[in-house]
């Protein structure tokens, strides 16, 4: 009786899993900003946390002019003053456990394949998903971003259909999501896995002691690094001393003698390349 039972419960896990997967997604196996084991070099065991499956999609929404009430995506925190537009200056280690979808659309932006994706904050960590999702939209319609390359194309919806959500949630909720797909994310980086770009809010708040430049350009290094990902690109490494870090190079890691950089491309349109590495 024992064994049917353990069975089940695995079959159903399972099954949760694969449908929440994207159906051939380009880009969708896990990577991480993160290394497996932590940066001093000590093996550490991937959470057994369980496989998390991605939200449904909200309900239809009236558009972003008439101001809706957010949705949710579990049960709705306790009324507070809005939070700041920047985030709290010291990020909480755990939230909520529930996301509330940033409301709002936007027109696609760039060429080919047009990909929809919704933005999802936690709830409890002091992040305003509006001016997040903005900031991220912002981001992947920028000329240097991967819209240069004609190829790939990118949405903001809040409602209906979605090929991947960009979650900013705090350290625990990383390492749990990130963890249940064996990676180790150690409570600091970001990860990509299943349709989920899920960004630390300790990364999105804070940036990192390699990076020089304004928290803002900071955020755009860690959303263009996950939405490489996804659309195909690897890690690659510094090109030489003095030349912009690639934006698929790992820089919380260090610069090996390159200088920050947060885009794909040049201002003039050229692609910011470096060797692979794994």
């Amino acid at each position: 009786m024992l064994t049917a039972l353990v069975a089940a419960v695995l079959i159903l896990g399972g099954t949760l899993f694969v449908v929440n997967r994207p159906d051939a997604l380009p880009g969708a196996d896990r990577t991480a900003q993160a290394r497996v084991a932590p940066p001093d070099g000590t093996a550490t065991a991937a959470p057994a946390a369980p496989a998390t499956p991605v939200p449904p999609a909200p309900p239809s929404v009236p558009p972003a002019a008439t101001a809706p009430a957010p949705v949710t995506t579990g049960a709705p925190p306790a009324p507070t003053a809005a939070p700041p537009p920047g985030g709290p200056e010291t990020p909480p280690a755990k939230g909520a456990g529930t996301f509330t979808v940033a409301q709002g659309s936007a027109d696609p932006v760039g060429r080919g394949t047009v990909r929809r994706y919704r933005v999802e904050v936690e709830d409890g960590i002091g992040i305003d998903p509006t001016a997040s999702a903005a900031q991220i939209q912002g981001i992947l319609a920028d000329k240097r971003g991967w819209t240069n390359d004609r190829r790939n194309g990118f949405q903001l919806v809040s409602s209906g259909a979605y090929d991947f959500t960009v979650k900013i949630a705090s350290p625990a909720t990383v390492d749990r999501i990130c963890g249940a797909a064996g990676l180790d994310t150690h409570g600091e980086v970001n990860c990509n896995v299943g349709n989920q770009v899920v960004v630390n809010v300790k990364r999105w708040t804070v940036g990192s002691p390699q990076f020089s430049g304004p928290i803002d350009e900071y955020r755009a290094l860690v959303v263009n690094h996950e939405v490489g990902h996804r659309i195909g690109h690897g890690h690659e490494g510094c090109p030489g001393p003095g030349k912009p870090a690639p934006a698929m190079m790992q820089q919380i890691y260090g610069l090996k003698g390159c200088t920050a950089n947060a885009w794909p491309y040049s201002a003039d349109g050229s692609y910011l390349s470096g060797p692979a590495v794994p």
